[in-house]
């Protein structure tokens, strides 16, 4: 009796399914890229490799790598409360910076058009040996931008995570 009652299930699910009507294709002008975006993992695999890119530039404190990272117009909310950062003011700050190693972890990639995506993770922060604070979690958001063909780094937003 319960398969009966299943495979009825099934057979009705299946029937609403056919039943539907196929998407509408895009209407002319639309980019049909936007729907594929969220799930090309290729994009998601640069967007982890710029973002590895950009920790490794703090760390080791390459001012020219880090810049080539983030858009003209960017602009940067850290965990000090320092308010917001400009690119030159990013940049310049990289020397009294103190990162000694991170962890990244949890990314997500959210697209919001085909030159626009938006990408949440979590670093866990170590600082040096001699710091009065020696591990740091850190929730990060940052929206990314593609301009001249280039995915630039536009906004950058921390929240520290206990």
């Amino acid at each position: 009796m319960r398969v009966c009652f299943v495979l009825a299930c099934v057979a009705g699910l299946m029937a609403l399914a056919l039943a539907q009507n196929p998407a509408a294709p895009a209407k002319s002008g639309e980019s049909q890229q936007f729907g594929s975006v969220s799930t090309d993992q290729g994009l998601k695999v640069m967007f982890e490799a710029k973002i590895k890119a950009e920790w490794e530039a703090l760390k080791n404190k390459d001012k020219k790598a880090y810049g080539e990272l983030l858009a003209d117009d960017y602009q940067g909310v850290e965990v000090d409360g320092g308010g917001e950062r400009s690119k030159i003011q990013a940049v310049n700050e990289l020397a009294n910076g103190n990162v000694y190693n991170y962890t990244l972890w949890g990314y997500k990639l959210i697209p919001l058009g085909p030159d626009a995506a938006f990408v949440i993770y979590e670093v866990t922060l170590q600082f040096p040996p001699r710091s009065v604070v020696r591990i740091s979690r850190v929730y990060i958001t940052e929206l990314w931008v593609k301009r001249a063909g280039q995915w630039k780094e536009l906004h950058y937003q921390e929240t520290h995570v206990k």
